[in-house]
Formats: structure tokens, C-alpha cells, sequence
């Protein structure tokens, strides 16, 4: 019975996990469309500027001011789409997993230490003297 209820709450965690992470990259996606639209509006801007405003009018500044902002777009579209599969909730998952079975080796390494260094018959035997 009790088996079935932890299997039971294994089970809404877990559902409860993949809910969290899909509202996640439903965001960063969303910011990602944003940023693309922004993106869009923000060149036909910045070339409004330089050509029908004269601003800057002898150079085409508004051609660095672009690359460097698809630049910036790219890297974001990098990071949505590429480092988050590689990186994802099974990477880190895997992360986590290695980092405990880390610290249980080293905790049973020290259990260990303790042990030939302060064996528990010489401490039984301190207490009954």
C-alpha cells in the first residue's frame, strides 16, 4: 500500500517536473519571438533614422548597428534552441545524479577514515573504564 502511494507521488512529481520545464521553454520562446520582432522593427528603425532623418548621413552606421544586434539575436536563438536540448532537464538530471553519487562516495570515504582511526571497540572500551 505504501509502495503504490510513493509510486503515486513519484509519479505527480515527475508530471509536476515536465509541466515546470515545458512552461520554462514556452517562455524563452516566447522571449525569442519578441526579440525577433523587436529585432525587425528596430532595423527598419535605425535605417529610417540614418537615411530619411540624415542622422549620421555620410556613413551607414545603421549596417554595424544591425549586424551587431543579429548577432546578439543569433546567440539567443543559440540558446533557446541548441544549448537548452543539449542542456536540458535530462542534463541535468544526469548532473545531479553525479554530483550525489559524488558526495555519497566521499561521505563513505570519510565513514571509512573515522572508522580505522577511531575504532568503535576503543571507544567502548573508554566508557566502560
Amino acid at each position: 500500500m505504501f509502495s503504490k502511494a510513493k509510486k503515486d507521488s513519484e509519479i505527480n512529481l515527475e508530471q509536476h517536473e515536465l509541466l515546470e520545464h515545458a512552461q520554462v521553454r514556452i517562455k524563452q520562446k516566447k522571449r525569442l519571438y519578441a526579440h525577433f520582432i523587436i529585432f525587425l522593427v528596430g532595423s527598419v528603425f535605425l535605417v529610417l533614422i540614418n537615411k530619411i532623418l540624415k542622422y549620421g548621413d555620410t556613413y551607414n552606421w545603421f549596417i554595424w548597428a544591425i549586424t551587431f544586434w543579429a548577432f546578439l539575436f543569433i546567440m539567443h536563438l543559440i540558446n533557446v534552441f541548441v544549448t537548452q536540448k543539449f542542456m536540458g532537464v535530462d542534463w541535468e538530471r544526469s548532473q545531479r545524479e553525479k554530483l550525489v553519487k559524488k558526495q555519497k562516495l566521499r561521505i563513505s570515504e570519510l565513514q571509512k577514515e573515522i572508522e580505522t582511526d577511531f575504532p568503535i571497540s576503543q571507544i567502548n572500551k573508554k566508557k566502560e573504564d
